[in-house]
């Protein structure tokens, strides 16, 4: 079944809401797929160049045509989720949600905001986990989509929807949340982790798919890997943006901010066992690296010089598989080919996604 997975290598921000929505327009998908909450956000870039941060729709409903799906693993905040709908413009006719969704009240933001978590581990503090938390012990007081009024325009059976979309030979797209890293179970950096699985069985479960419709798995990394601000956990070889934007020719005070919370992330230098480690996890079928422009400015010249050349030859050594799409800014995604290798500088021809 035409099926394909989108997930992360690292701590999150790898660049999957780019890379899901390259795949939604190059296989004109049928459904795109958010699994997860609100703790995150992806960011695409649409046909006139404007650019979308989004925390609960999948940015790949940016796609023509492809119908936005929060199946059962859905996390859902609903005030962020209308705020989206309509700032997109998107109709019932765009936008699907199951009935077995899972709702964020105010009082699992207050719970995460006074349990500690914030500065205990960096949570952002979305109230994701206390949604989880609050349906796992199956309490009474649990609020699902089907329960929501403002909902109730947007509430089908979204597995019956994509089985038929799979059963026709359509392609569906599931826009994975977070990162490898952060995941409860296989990250190992618990408890600095996030309050669910992060990997490409648990979202194709969380969809309300099966294991048999997946055809690829994408396994999304970055150059130097970010973790949130705070107490967030361990990060190998943590560096500083000043040196990143000296390296890559940014302009003075260049950082990176967290799409759910605006706080400055920290930033380390890649680590390959923590890739290995989701290689083996995941098993993709295909390997991105975004932030290529981070390691050499050359690409924004349409060239990749010594530096960045040697970086790739790093990476794929050390995680033992080779790069299919190199990412070397907000809609660009290169084929691994085209970057060369036996030559000081290569150059390539611009590859949009748009």
């Amino acid at each position: 079944m035409p099926l394909s997975v989108v997930v992360g290598g690292q701590f999150g921000s790898e660049g999957k809401g780019k890379v899901a929505l390259h795949a939604a327009r190059e296989k004109r998908a049928a459904f795109v797929v958010r699994v997860g909450g609100t703790n995150s956000g992806h960011t695409g870039v649409d046909g006139s160049g404007r650019i979308f941060a989004l925390r609960q729709l999948p940015v790949s409903v940016l796609a023509p045509n492809s119908i936005a799906v929060l199946p059962p693993g859905a996390i859902i905040d609903p005030e962020i989720f209308i705020r989206e709908v309509e700032m997109l413009g998107l109709d019932a006719g765009r936008v699907a949600v199951s009935p077995f969704a899972s709702i964020i009240s105010q009082e699992d933001k207050d719970n995460e905001g006074s349990s500690g978590l914030v500065s205990g581990i960096g949570s952002t503090g979305s109230g994701t986990g206390a949604a989880l938390l609050r349906r796992v012990s199956r309490s009474k007081d649990t609020q699902l989509a089907r329960d929501y009024e403002v909902l109730k325009p947007f509430i089908r059976s979204t597995t019956d929807l994509m089985r038929e979309a799979l059963n026709r030979n359509e392609w569906v797209i599931i826009e994975g949340s977070q990162g490898f890293g952060l995941s409860l179970l296989h990250g190992g950096f618990y408890p600095h982790a996030t309050s669910r699985d992060t990997t490409a069985a648990a979202f194709v479960g969380e969809a309300g798919l099966s294991p048999i419709d997946v055809r690829e798995i994408v396994l999304v990394i970055r150059t130097y890997p970010i973790r949130v601000a705070g107490n967030s956990g361990p990060l190998a070889g943590e560096i500083d943006w000043q040196t990143i934007a000296r390296q890559a020719q940014l302009p003075e005070g260049y950082r990176e901010l967290t799409t759910a919370t605006r706080k400055v992330r920290r930033v380390g230098t890649f680590d390959a066992g923590l890739v290995r480690n989701a290689i083996a996890v995941n098993n993709p079928t295909g390997i991105v690296l975004n932030h290529f422009d981070y390691v050499d400015p050359n690409v924004h010249d349409h060239r990749v010089g010594f530096q960045g050349l040697n970086f790739l030859k790093e990476v794929e050594d050390g995680i033992g598989r080779r790069v299919d799409l190199v990412g070397t800014g907000p809609d660009v995604l290169l084929r691994r080919e085209d970057l060369g290798g036996s030559q000081p500088t290569s150059k390539y021809s611009r590859q949009s996604e748009r």
